[in-house]
């Protein structure tokens, strides 16, 4: 089963409030909390896969933006 972590993190960042963010975070725990020991497994991949990407395209942007400053 594919995550879609892409939603949450898009959610987190439009949150209004902190408030909001805290509970976007909740209900990705208890997502994690519901499944399956074997799923867990394959979403904490999935997740570190998800970010690692994330990081990666703000590293490209920040040093795009960067390298124009110059």
């Amino acid at each position: 089963m594919p995550f879609d972590f892409k939603k949450y993190h898009y959610r987190s960042i439009n949150a209004a409030s902190d408030a909001e963010r805290a509970a976007i975070n909740q209900e990705l725990k208890d997502l994690y909390a519901a499944l399956p020991e074997e799923e867990k497994v394959t979403f904490n991949q999935e997740l570190q896969t998800f970010l690692a990407k994330e990081m990666g395209r703000l590293k490209s942007s920040y040093e795009s933006m960067k390298g124009n400053d110059n």
